[in-house]
């Protein structure tokens, strides 16, 4: 018998949960200029944190999920089972005003299957929004989750955007760290630290000194986004 992803990589003792997810959460709402009520579609839910989040900011949430843990597990939660890697997602064409996710798409081998769906269950002038490694500042530390398959970095992700017909494409190194969300100067500082440390390196200082700045000013994401037009060019 074996266990599945989410039960053993997001183990609470191993990865315990935090705050971080509805800090997220609340900058994408109002970054991207989210309405409660606009239905939003996680794919790849894990443990339900952001899914969770955006759902008390009073969005209409959805998700689909392959982990039978979180199948069984998220009470209170719309969610479906699917493998976006090859099956077609259980909705109907034009559903969403927003696709979500997060650390999904370098799981698979292609995206294709995953973009052709995000396009169809979007409706015309909807929003995918996507966050993966970014590949420049973490490629030394990428493999460590044997499940990564594909890397990704801001032009990959901008190309892959615009490859499926997606407008207004956006994609930038995202810094998990919500005080430079607020303060933007702060990312001189993490400039020099990329300069002086490794992603391994940072890691071990924020282990030692509980400080996460070093960790999160390092070790990168690529947030990428594009709107489905709302009809075809």
């Amino acid at each position: 018998m074996t266990n599945d992803y989410v039960s053993v990589v997001y183990d609470e003792k191993r990865t315990p949960k935090t705050g971080y997810p509805f800090k997220l959460v609340s900058y994408l709402f109002s970054r991207f200029g989210m309405k409660k009520g606009d239905r939003l579609l996680e794919i790849g839910c894990g443990r339900g944190e952001f899914i969770s989040a955006f759902q008390s900011l009073c969005l209409d949430c959805y998700a689909v999920e392959c982990s039978e843990r979180s199948l069984k597990t998220l009470a209170g939660i719309k969610i479906k089972k699917a493998d976006i890697s090859k099956e077609k997602l259980p909705y109907e064409d034009n559903t969403f005003d927003i696709v979500y996710h997060k650390s999904l798409i370098e799981h698979l081998y292609t995206s294709d299957n995953l973009m052709k769906e995000t396009v169809r269950v979007l409706k015309p002038g909807g929003r995918v929004i996507i966050l993966t490694p970014d590949w420049v500042s973490q490629m030394k530390v990428f493999y460590e989750d044997f499940t990564h398959s594909r890397p990704y970095d801001i032009n990959s992700v901008s190309d892959l955007l615009k490859v499926y017909g997606f407008k207004d494409v956006r994609a930038e190194l995202f810094y998990q760290l919500p005080i430079l969300w607020r303060y933007s100067a702060l990312k001189i500082v993490c400039r020099f630290f990329q300069l002086l440390f490794s992603v391994t390196v940072a890691r071990k200082l924020t282990k030692i000194t509980g400080i996460k700045f070093f960790r999160w000013s390092v070790e990168l994401m690529v947030l990428g986004s594009g709107v489905k037009p709302i009809r075809n060019d």
